[in-house]
């Protein structure tokens, strides 16, 4: 098996539709993070979220950025995705532990408390666009809703979901993304909201082997869905040691005497994959002139 989308459309093209299974890239980030199960389940909730936002965007270099900073213990989660199935992301503090909420779940909206969600686009023009809506619940999936409604004017319903075995490895996760398009006829949305209405948890379908086309074709069926494009997904950063080296030069000569003056390599890690890079005093130097010479 592997993690993949898909993508459809509904009633004659006044719904459009995005499903996916997202198990194994979130069991990677839990592994890269080493997450506790409920900073798990809230990564891995925006990391299905940003990937299918991400697969709307239309560049082949544009970026989508979903973030969510709260006043609880987790602080906040990032996801950045491409059109490309390519997802990647990191919670502020990756060990919080919580106590379950009152239905023995894992309880993501304390851990995110009261705050903001934000969505950047990056298209290439000169300031990206961002849209940014206060927490309604801090479950994610709903704060998104709210987001789409307010912000892009598109009525939506968002599930997201994140299931753990005993051992805190990931059983199931994924999630779903409809939107009405303009026009969209009444009778196709009193289905719509009578199916949603209705539905089993994300992670419930996942777990009975359900998989995207299912989903999709259990809320749509009577809607005449058409399969558009199944896209793999992954778990992919895109760091290398020649960012982290920029990273490091830009943030000037004041900073990078002091680590040279301490005379021992440093390790620097991505905020993304935390993947580790040694930088030894001869690098550093280097990196010292080229700051001198900006």
């Amino acid at each position: 098996m592997k993690d993949y989308m898909v993508k459809a459309t509904a009633a004659d093209g006044y719904i459009r539709a995005f499903a996916a299974t997202t198990k194994y890239l979130v069991e990677e980030a839990k592994n890269d993070h080493n997450t506790s199960p409920v900073a798990t389940a809230a990564l891995g909730r925006m990391l299905t979220a940003a990937v299918m936002m991400g697969s709307m965007m239309k560049g082949e270099k544009d970026l989508l950025t979903l973030k969510i900073e709260g006043d609880g213990p987790l602080g906040g989660v990032i996801a950045t995705a491409n059109n490309h199935g390519e997802v990647k992301g990191y919670p502020f503090n990756p060990v919080v532990l919580i106590p379950a909420n009152s239905k023995g779940k894992l309880d993501v909206a304390e851990a995110i408390g009261v705050g903001l969600m934000s969505v950047i686009m990056d298209t290439g023009m000169k300031e990206p666009y961002v849209g940014q809506v206060a927490l309604l619940s801090g479950e994610i999936a709903e704060d998104l809703t709210y987001y789409y409604a307010t912000s892009e004017q598109t009525p939506s319903s968002v599930g997201l979901g994140v299931l753990l075995n005993k051992d805190n490895t990931v059983k199931a996760s994924g999630g779903f993304i409809i939107q009405l398009m303009p026009g969209c006829p009444d009778e196709a949305i009193d289905k719509l909201e009578a199916k949603i209405n209705n539905l089993s948890p994300i992670t419930t379908m996942l777990s009975d082997g359900m998989l995207p086309n299912d989903i999709l074709k259990h809320i749509l069926g009577d809607m005449n869905p058409e399969f558009n494009e199944s896209l793999d997904l992954s778990f992919k950063c895109n760091c290398n040691k020649d960012r982290i080296e920029k990273a490091l030069i830009s943030v000037g000569e004041k900073e990078l005497k002091e680590m040279i003056d301490e005379g021992k390599p440093i390790e620097v890690k991505c905020h993304f994959c935390n993947k580790a890079y040694e930088f030894k005093v001869d690098e550093l130097e280097k990196m010292l002139k080229t700051a001198t010479l900006k």
